[in-house]
């Protein structure tokens, strides 16, 4: 009993510094945002206690809730693009030469290296309305008049979807090839013997021991996809009329526009709300499993 009280004040003890800087830097903050939420709170003005007023304001306000399904509409594009793709690499990577899989792994990579600046900056050069490369290739297959890619309603928000699956897609290749590599190849050896094929062996081995990394990959995914601002911010601006305005850009909006602060963190803890709903729905969708010895 005293050496199990030991080791415990010597854990306790080693994971201190951890506990501090946690609660300094995420209890205390979230806190006080909490608190900071139920006043009309400002730098310039004593705070007035509204309640529930500010959560109310913001569930009735048209543009946040049009914000947060806009996010949901760029998270359904994005995150089942990037682990789709991530996991073609993976399987491509795994069927090279050691050699060549070192190189493709460190090109599939460099996205995740870019600042997001930088990357909407070259793809809004992609996407120019007259001399873009975008439009400068389809030409070529035959279209006829070019497309303001970021200045129509109905492509811009897929415009801007495609650098977020691919700044992400170099993480989520790494960590689905480290995964497929933890499968033992007796699993696909017995199953040749059996006479399994290629599909067989990718639907009945494969992705159902991959279970538990497609689940992280779909929780994080879509906490990172729902929270994008630099993108929209430096490629539309949140247009064209709004059509490309996701969640943190329109909390942004308010904090550095209103006054009154309130609302911009009743905004953004009831975002904190819809991450945990959706993070939630992934984990009853995709049941994950415990890891099996090889």
């Amino acid at each position: 009993m005293t050496r199990r009280r030991r080791d415990t004040g010597t854990a306790l003890l080693m994971l201190a510094p951890l506990l501090a800087l946690l609660g300094v830097f995420v209890v205390w903050p979230l806190v006080h945002a909490a608190y900071i939420s139920f006043y009309t709170w400002s730098f310039y003005e004593s705070p007035v206690f509204v309640g529930l007023g500010n959560y109310l304001d913001v569930l009735t306000d048209h543009e946040f809730v049009g914000a947060v399904l806009r996010g949901l509409a760029f998270s359904a594009m994005v995150v089942p693009a990037q682990v789709a793709v991530a996991f073609v690499f993976a399987v491509l990577v795994k069927s090279l030469s050691r050699r060549m899989a070192a190189f493709m792994k460190v090109t599939i990579y460099i996205p995740a290296v870019i600042s997001e600046v930088i990357a909407a900056i070259v793809f809004s050069l992609i996407y120019t309305h007259r001399g873009g490369l975008l439009n400068w290739f389809l030409a070529l297959l035959g279209k006829q008049e070019d497309t303001a890619w970021l200045g129509e309603s109905g492509t811009a928000l897929a415009a801007v979807a495609v650098p977020a699956v691919w700044l992400g897609v170099g993480v989520a290749s790494l960590i689905m090839l480290a995964g497929l590599l933890d499968i033992p190849e007796t699993y696909y050896e017995c199953a040749s013997l059996d006479g399994a094929g290629p599909w067989t062996k990718m639907f009945r081995i494969t992705l159902p021991l991959m279970k538990n990394i497609i689940l992280f990959l779909l929780v994080t995914g879509f906490a990172a996809s729902l929270q994008f601002l630099v993108l929209p911010l430096v490629m539309t601006q949140g247009g064209p009329v709004d059509s490309t305005t996701l969640p943190n850009l329109f909390i942004f909006r308010h904090f550095t526009n209103d006054l009154y602060i309130g609302y911009s963190i009743a905004a953004a803890l009831l975002l904190f709300a819809v991450l945990g709903a959706v993070s939630a729905v992934i984990f009853r969708l995709v049941r994950s499993e415990k890891a099996m010895d090889g």
